[in-house]
């Protein structure tokens, strides 16, 4: 049981290793938002509770804590850098812009039985996708496909995909 627990502090340190170089830049004041910090949900693998914050007009960082339906049931934690090109789709109301980046996830997965192992990953995420902004709410919607470089406990690839909806809240001025 204590290997358990010092291999889940190990995976933990490693994700935070991962994620704490973009937050540095999500956190400079000098850069202004485009449109705030946008809560919502994605639905896919996995599904759960997603957050977005701009740093700039092209740049955004975004996280999401949900439940992975995989081979196994777990808990995923994510967070991005994203990168926003505004120009590639030209729509009549709103914007559709494509992004790219990447981050880190961390999966925290059940015991696939009584065994005492785990299903526990940190890995790379690259997600690519498009993110629709309406013009008169402060809402989006988007859609995405994310490669993943799983790094613990092993090199292995994996996939995730989702669609979800963000409701944004203007920063004070």
């Amino acid at each position: 049981m204590e290997k358990i627990k010092s291999n889940r502090k190990s995976l933990i340190i490693l994700f935070l290793a991962l994620i704490l170089p973009i937050l540095p830049a999500s956190l400079n004041p000098a850069q202004a938002q485009d449109r705030g910090v946008g809560l919502g949900v994605i639905l896919g693998e996995p599904t759960g509770v997603v957050l977005k914050g701009w740093i700039t007009k092209r740049q955004a960082v975004d996280g999401g804590l949900a439940w992975s339906f995989g081979r196994r049931d777990s808990l995923h934690v994510h967070a991005d850098y994203l990168f926003h090109e505004f120009n590639l789709f030209k729509v009549e109301e709103g914007q559709l812009p494509m992004y790219f980046g990447v981050g880190g996830r961390f999966k925290l997965g059940d015991n696939e039985d009584d065994s005492g192992g785990n299903d526990d990953r940190v890995g790379v995420r690259i997600p690519v996708g498009i993110d629709y902004l309406f013009r008169k709410v402060p809402v989006d919607i988007f859609l995405e496909i994310v490669p993943i470089m799983d790094l613990v406990p092993e090199t292995a690839f994996a996939l995730n995909a989702g669609i979800g909806a963000r409701f944004f809240f203007e920063p004070a001025k």
